[in-house]
């Protein structure tokens, strides 16, 4: 959490407002600060853990190696989830950090530094936000009544429209950061989550975080969250068991 703060506080914030931005191939954005956020992390990191490291800003092909030598740990970094936010002046981002061993993640760090909020976990000792237990608050007890958090674009068309048309929730927001997004359904500031496809650095530290805070997850294919698609995994998520099978159902029912 020290290293996460301080690369945040050295390498994002000072740029924040202040830098220009390229496309990768895949159209999504990336500045300076994200490759300087991800140098910084993986000096701090393989000092703390000396281990290979998977981070955003890579190749697919490094990307794809440092995950196989990995196997018995590895460091995922998503040094700034939110960029296009970041580039726009829009206060929402944040810095991802999981430690993953035999594929599962065992610690997991969320940091906003905009609102100084740190969200983390460690398997089997709960989640936290700035040291107060997650939940911070009570989830909907029904899917009618739930707040969604809902990235509609990279669903099919036809669930789209139907969320569009006729969703099964009271309300949905969508901020753009899917890190965060995992923390504040485990925080209870959202009920239920659905997201079309993320990849390793989206959901490594946020499942964990959701899962330690006591909600479920699985995908729109899979009841096992794991065996889903690596680079590119749905989510299906809520705080609340019982809405979570509600949610997953409705969801199910309209592929």
């Amino acid at each position: 959490m020290d290293a996460v703060r301080e690369v945040a506080h050295k390498e994002i914030l000072p740029r924040y407002l202040k830098v220009a931005h390229r496309r990768k191939n895949d159209g999504s954005l990336f500045t300076e600060a994200d490759l300087a956020a991800q140098e910084a992390l993986c000096r701090r990191l393989t000092q703390l853990h000396p281990a290979p490291l998977v981070g955003e800003e890579m190749t697919a092909a490094q990307q794809s190696e440092q995950y196989l030598l990995g196997a018995e740990g590895l460091w995922c970094v998503d040094p700034i989830d939110g960029t296009s936010n970041f580039v726009k002046g829009l206060p929402y981002f944040a810095v991802s950090v999981a430690l993953l061993e035999r594929g599962r993640p065992v610690l997991g760090v969320v940091y906003d530094p905009v609102a100084e909020e740190a969200f983390y976990a460690e398997a089997g000792r709960g989640a936290f936000l700035n040291g107060e237990p997650l939940p911070i608050r009570e989830p909907s007890p029904s899917l009618a009544g739930a707040l969604a958090s809902v990235d509609l674009k990279r669903l099919s068309p036809r669930l789209a429209c139907e969320l569009a048309a006729s969703p099964p929730y009271m309300s949905q927001r969508n901020y753009g950061a899917s890190t965060l997004e995992w923390c504040y359904t485990a925080a209870g500031r959202f009920d239920v989550y659905l997201h079309g496809g993320q990849k390793l650095w989206d959901y490594a530290a946020g499942c964990l975080i959701l899962a330690e805070a006591g909600g479920a997850m699985g995908t729109l294919t899979h009841d096992d969250f794991w065996a889903d698609d690596l680079w590119r995994r749905s989510v299906v998520a809520a705080l609340d068991h019982q809405v979570f099978q509600e949610w997953k159902t409705w969801l199910r029912q309209k592929l």
